[in-house]
């Protein structure tokens, strides 16, 4: 079997993302018009045509493209590839679905477990990988603050567009990863220091990797999550970083990235 196809199959397992982006796909075929197409899978303006320029910059070849001139005054239109990304789309959802209707019937296999395979199998150069549950969800005039509760009852607070929001579907009780990379996290040992960092979190130093010029520091908040950061020897060294010593990690909001 070839395992890397199946690993990218198991994500069909949480489908609203990629579902919305396709059925957006469908309705710029069905209707040649991003205005239209847009209403009819209830996404505003903005976020189809954001949707679409993501899906032409993770293509090799554009999926989406505008017409210029004709009775209609142009539009836009999918191109061979998307047309044939759209008809792929359904041929493996099918096939998805009949595969998981099959697991359904072994019943010592549980299906909950493929999300945890999931996420293992993530592949990403942030340390920072924290699940939890969204908790609230505060949209303003532009962006939105996601509150994410980590298994530990450790809240993140990560500010993302309305746009972001819209488009991954993001609701309360969502499960989601709170993704973060070390170079962002910094450290103090003044555990009730004032700052203007949205994130402030306490734990315990359970690690040091100390390298000549960086060490990462490995800091835990409770129930096995751990938030990792990348600071400078020597500022480990001015801080007196330990492993058992107590410090606060400062996360801006814009630094927290949101998966789904």
């Amino acid at each position: 079997m070839n395992t890397s196809f199946f690993s990218g199959v198991m994500r069909f397992d949480k489908p609203e993302l990629l579902e919305k982006r396709i059925g957006l796909l469908e309705a710029i075929g069905e209707m040649g018009s991003i205005s239209s197409a847009a209403k009819k899978v209830g996404l505003s303006y903005k976020a189809a045509w954001e949707a679409v320029d993501t899906m032409n910059n993770l293509s090799h070849v554009p999926v989406v493209v505008k017409m210029t001139g004709g009775s209609g005054g142009g539009g836009t239109t999918l191109t061979d590839v998307g047309r044939e990304m759209v008809k792929n789309y359904v041929v493996l959802k099918h096939e998805y679905e009949r595969f998981i209707t099959t697991l359904s019937s072994i019943s010592e296999f549980n299906i909950e477990n493929i999300k945890n395979l999931q996420r293992i199998a993530m592949q990403i150069s942030a340390r920072n990988q924290l699940m939890g549950k969204i908790g609230e969800i505060k949209q303003a005039k532009v962006n939105a603050e996601i509150h994410i509760v980590l298994k530990s009852g450790v809240e993140l607070i990560s500010t993302v567009t309305n746009s972001a929001v819209e488009e991954m579907g993001l609701q309360v009780g969502d499960e989601v990863i709170g993704i973060i990379k070390a170079s962002s996290v910094l450290l103090s040992t003044t555990l009730d220091l004032a700052t203007s960092a949205r994130n402030k979190i306490v734990g315990k130093v359970i690690d040091i990797k100390t390298g000549e010029v960086n060490s990462q520091v490995s800091l835990d908040v409770g129930n096995g999550d751990v938030v990792i950061s990348t600071i400078t020897t020597e500022s480990v060294k001015v801080l007196g970083l330990v492993p058992g010593i107590q410090a606060c990690a400062l996360i801006k909001s814009s630094s927290i990235l949101i998966g789904k």
